[in-house]
């Protein structure tokens, strides 16, 4: 820890949220004289690069400034009244559960700023593209550090438009349709959502989420409280996604860019798990309790259907697209966070809040995998990439190979990596879950749960044996580029934060389990 001023701490996570609001503007302005480099082109995507990395610098900063040692605390906090007659308040924050978050969305949209840098994608205006991408990346840091339901509403909603137009502008085969499923989808449960938002907000007297959680749902009714976490509850499943409201990912990831997957993967679906976690856990606890084992059955059911949707689209002759596969994989992986939320212990919270993290790490670096796979052959399909000549990744392209088939295990649990311990922490939760929650159902979803990743290691297993082993001579030689500088750039920094998260989760737990103990508790004030 760095001693560094509230005042300045304060300024900082500001302008981590603001930042990149300011710089998409910036974007779409003409480039000053002496500064558009080769052209206007790389002059824009020059500025995408610096806002992102400053804003992660940011984010750095304000990392070493947290107080670790009273990770339950709400620091950097601002707090300005807004709409005095709604009681809507500026209100701005972290604390140990909002903070990984912060900074592994900092870290992922500067990594994919840096791709798209070297690697844009084919669709219009690069102007437009970075705008989009730097109003995506000011919605999803407001999400992790509002303080107020209408703020985190908001918040929420701002990133519909940039990641609907990333996916129809910027998409490959399909993306108009993929990108009206994805809005469609998501726009009609954030209005379900609103409702809930508003119910709690108009019956307690004020939308702050500090005084709401401190209240720990004393000053709502049980029926309000049932009210509000179904219609908040389906909001965010949706977003999260949650198995059977699942289907809009698989379309919206096999339609979008590269740096889209790995956003939508690594960052807007932990939008919907940290809703969960930040909203109904402290605000709704009765009625959490009450539909948690709903929660846990959906999560159960989720987890075995990604991981047998994965198993067929990797077997032989079913045409399976890498990155469905991957997307169908996230519903799976995203369904041991819910089982841990729902069980409502601090061992399944942190394990759900691990998980988070993981999977941004793990999946990011696998989308960004099979989007360089798919420039070089042409294809993510499965069959295409297994055929007579072979992906053969390692003898074509070692080091490539190597680092897929890391990803691979890291995503499949292995321990010692970054995917073992959330998911680990989650089937701990579902054996014994909180007080007042039926036992025998959740040590029935822990029992699906667990035969969950035996599945998922065979499909994962399944994929790299296919891509990645076979003959390079066989069929027509083919030249294939192994891991570029820029791929390198923007690759390392997943596979060592995964390896670090692995070997040492206690830095990461170290900062969820004081503040879900005391959100637990009725109090994060």
């Amino acid at each position: 820890m760095i001693d560094i001023s509230p005042s300045v701490m304060q300024f900082l996570l500001a302008f981590i949220v603001a930042a990149p609001l300011l710089g998409a503007v910036a974007a779409l302005l003409p480039a000053p004289p002496g500064l558009k480099g080769r052209s206007p082109e790389q002059a824009v995507l020059r500025h995408g690069v610096t806002v992102t990395g400053v804003t992660l610098a940011a984010a750095i900063a304000l990392t070493l400034g947290f107080d670790h040692g009273a990770p339950s605390r709400f620091q950097a906090t601002t707090d300005i009244s807004w709409i005095p007659a709604l009681n809507v308040r500026l209100h701005l924050g972290i604390d140990g559960i909002s903070l990984p978050l912060l900074l592994m969305t900092a870290l992922l949209f500067f990594l994919c700023a840096l791709y798209s840098y070297f690697k844009l994608p084919e669709g219009p205006s690069p102007k437009v593209f970075v705008a989009l991408l730097l109003v995506l990346e000011s919605g999803t840091l407001a999400t992790f550090a509002v303080l107020d339901l209408l703020l985190f509403f908001l918040a929420f909603e701002m990133v519909l438009i940039p990641m609907y137009f990333l996916i129809a502008r910027w998409g490959g085969a399909q993306r108009q349709a993929a990108a009206w499923k994805f809005i469609l989808y998501t726009l009609l449960g954030s209005v379900v959502m609103l409702i809930g938002l508003l119910l709690i907000g108009l019956n307690s007297g004020t939308f702050d989420m500090v005084a709401l959680a401190s209240d720990n749902g004393r000053g709502l009714t049980h029926t309000t409280q049932l009210l509000a976490v179904l219609a908040i509850g389906t909001g965010l499943a949706v977003k999260t996604p949650m198995w059977p409201l699942h289907s809009w990912l698989p379309d919206a990831h096999t339609a979008a860019p590269t740096v889209g997957s790995v956003l939508l993967a690594g960052v807007l679906l932990k939008m919907g798990t940290y809703g969960f976690v930040r909203i109904l856990l402290p605000v709704t606890p009765d009625g959490m309790a009450t539909f948690a084992p709903y929660l846990g059955a959906f999560a159960a059911v989720g987890i075995v259907y990604g991981s047998l949707a994965c198993l067929a689209l990797a077997r032989k002759g079913n045409k399976g697209d890498l990155k469905r596969l991957i997307a169908y994989s996230s519903v799976g992986h995203m369904g041991f966070v819910l089982l841990g939320i729902a069980s409502m212990t601090p061992t399944g919270v942190n394990g759900a809040l691990f998980a988070n993290i993981a999977h941004g790490l793990i999946t990011g670096l696998l989308f960004f995998l099979v989007g360089a796979l798919k420039d070089r052959y042409g294809t993510a399909d499965l069959d295409t990439l297994s055929g007579a000549t072979g992906a053969a990744l390692y003898g074509r392209a070692p080091r490539l190979g190597a680092l897929l088939a890391f990803a691979a295990v890291a995503s499949l649990g292995l321990p010692g990596l970054a995917g073992f311990w959330g998911e680990m922490l989650a089937l701990f939760g579902a054996f014994d879950p909180a007080d007042g929650l039926p036992r025998p159902a959740f040590l029935t979803y822990m029992a699906v749960g667990a035969f969950g990743t035996l599945l998922t290691a065979a499909y994962l297993l399944i994929v790299v044996r296919r891509v990645c082993m076979g003959d390079p001579k066989a069929g027509p030689e083919l030249t294939v580029a192994d891991i570029r500088h820029y791929e390198f750039a923007a690759w390392t920094p997943l596979a060592a934060l995964t390896v670090l998260a692995g070997l040492w989760p206690a830095i990461l737990l170290g900062l969820t389990d004081p503040a879900v103990q005391k959100l637990l508790a009725g109090g994060t004030s």
